[in-house]
């Protein structure tokens, strides 16, 4: 059994709001509206309900 691992492409921060985008071209993150504030230590709302692992299905 082989599994699909998808990367999240936009999270939030749930201390200050800042947002942010996976920009391909750049190969990285961006924000994405507000920049938050900038000492905050980011805790992303990639957890919990986000599941990265997709089974694949067999032909």
């Amino acid at each position: 059994m082989s599994v699909t691992i998808t990367p999240p492409r936009e999270r939030e921060c749930e201390l200050c709001g800042r947002t942010e985008r996976w920009d391909d071209d750049r190969d990285g993150w961006q924000i994405d509206g507000e920049t938050g504030d900038v000492y905050c230590i980011h805790e992303w709302d990639i957890n919990g309900s986000f599941t990265p692992i997709e089974p694949s299905k067999s032909s």
